[in-house]
C-alpha cells in the first residue's frame, strides 16, 4: 500500500509595510523546511509574490512552478494554492490588492470569475527580468507616500509582472494632452477629491494607470514626482515668509512626517528643509 501524502502547515510571519484603501504591502518571512506539499490555501485577493532571498514551490491553477528572484507568481481572489520548501526558507514582498481600481484596467476581473480566467494561458508563473528585479527592490524607497508614489510604484510593478506572465496584455497607450494638464491643474489647486492617485484619477473619470501612463508621457515626471515639485515649492514660499514650525509644514504640505518632508525635499532641492530656513534667514 502506498503511503498518503503527507501534508504540513506552513511556519511564516507577515510584516505590513505599507498600507492604503487600495493595496497592502507585506514582507513575508518562512522558515518552513520541507518538501511535502503545505495544507490547501485559499486566495482572498488578487496578489503578486515576489522573492527577495530564497526559493520555494507552489501548486496552483494545476500546475507547480519554483518561485525565486527570477520567477514570482500572480493569483486572483478564489484561488486554492499549496506550497512547499524543500530549500529552507525564503522571504518575500506580497502586494495584495483590497480594491479594484489599481488593478481593473490592466487585469479585469470577469463577472462570476477569477482573474485567471481571463485567459487560460496566464500561468501564476510571473518571469521576473532585471527591470521588475529592480522595481520590486526599489518599492520601499516610495513607500513613505503611498497615495501616490506607492500606488504608482505598485502599478509599474504590477505592468510588469503582467508582462512577465504568458498571455497578458502590455496595457493601452497614453491619452491626450489634456487629461495630464488637468491633472496638473487638479495637483496645483490642491483639489481635496484628488488626495490619492485613485481619487484624482477618478476626478478626471480615468482610470489610474491610464492617467499615470499620460501624465509620465506628456509632462516627463511621473504624478508622484510633480505632486512633490509643488509641495516643495509651497515648502519654500512657507519658509521664506518666516515659517519656523517644519513638523506642522510637513503635514499641512500632506507629508507623513517631517522626516519624510526632508528626504523629499534633499531630493528635489539638495538640501534639507532646516538648511533652506538657514540659508534664507542668512
Amino acid at each position: 500500500m502506498s503511503e498518503a501524502p503527507r501534508r504540513v502547515a506552513l511556519v511564516r510571519t507577515a510584516q505590513v509595510v505599507a498600507e492604503s484603501p487600495h493595496f497592502v504591502i507585506h514582507t513575508v518571512e518562512c522558515a518552513d523546511d520541507h518538501a511535502w506539499w503545505s495544507e490547501p490555501e485559499l486566495s482572498v485577493a488578487a496578489q503578486i509574490i515576489l522573492v527577495r532571498r530564497g526559493r520555494f514551490r507552489v501548486s496552483s491553477r494545476g500546475r507547480e512552478v519554483m518561485v525565486d528572484p527570477t520567477v514570482g507568481y500572480l493569483h486572483g481572489a478564489g484561488e486554492e494554492e499549496r506550497f512547499s520548501h524543500p530549500a529552507g526558507g525564503d522571504s518575500c514582498t506580497s502586494v495584495t490588492f483590497t480594491a479594484g481600481a489599481l488593478i481593473d484596467e490592466l487585469w479585469p476581473e470577469p463577472a462570476g470569475g477569477s482573474r485567471s480566467a481571463v485567459s487560460p494561458a496566464v500561468s501564476p508563473a510571473v518571469r521576473v527580468d532585471p527591470r521588475l528585479e529592480f522595481a520590486h527592490r526599489m518599492l520601499p524607497r516610495s513607500l513613505d507616500d503611498p497615495a501616490f508614489g506607492g500606488a504608482e510604484a505598485v502599478l509599474d510593478l504590477l505592468t510588469l509582472a503582467l508582462r512577465g506572465s504568458r498571455g497578458a496584455s502590455p496595457g493601452h497607450a497614453p491619452g491626450r494632452a489634456g487629461l495630464a494638464e488637468r491633472a496638473r491643474e487638479a495637483i496645483a489647486a490642491a483639489e481635496r477629491e484628488a488626495a490619492d492617485l485613485v481619487g484624482l484619477a477618478r476626478l478626471l473619470e480615468t482610470s489610474p494607470s491610464h492617467l499615470s501612463r499620460t501624465f509620465r508621457h506628456h509632462v516627463g515626471m511621473t504624478v508622484s514626482r510633480y505632486r512633490n515639485r509643488v509641495r516643495v515649492s509651497r515648502a519654500l514660499a512657507a519658509i521664506e515668509a518666516g515659517e519656523t514650525d517644519l513638523a506642522a509644514l510637513a503635514l499641512a504640505l500632506g507629508f507623513s512626517d517631517q522626516a519624510h518632508f526632508s528626504r523629499v525635499m534633499r531630493d528635489e532641492l539638495g538640501h534639507t528643509p532646516g538648511r533652506v530656513r538657514a540659508l534664507l534667514a542668512a
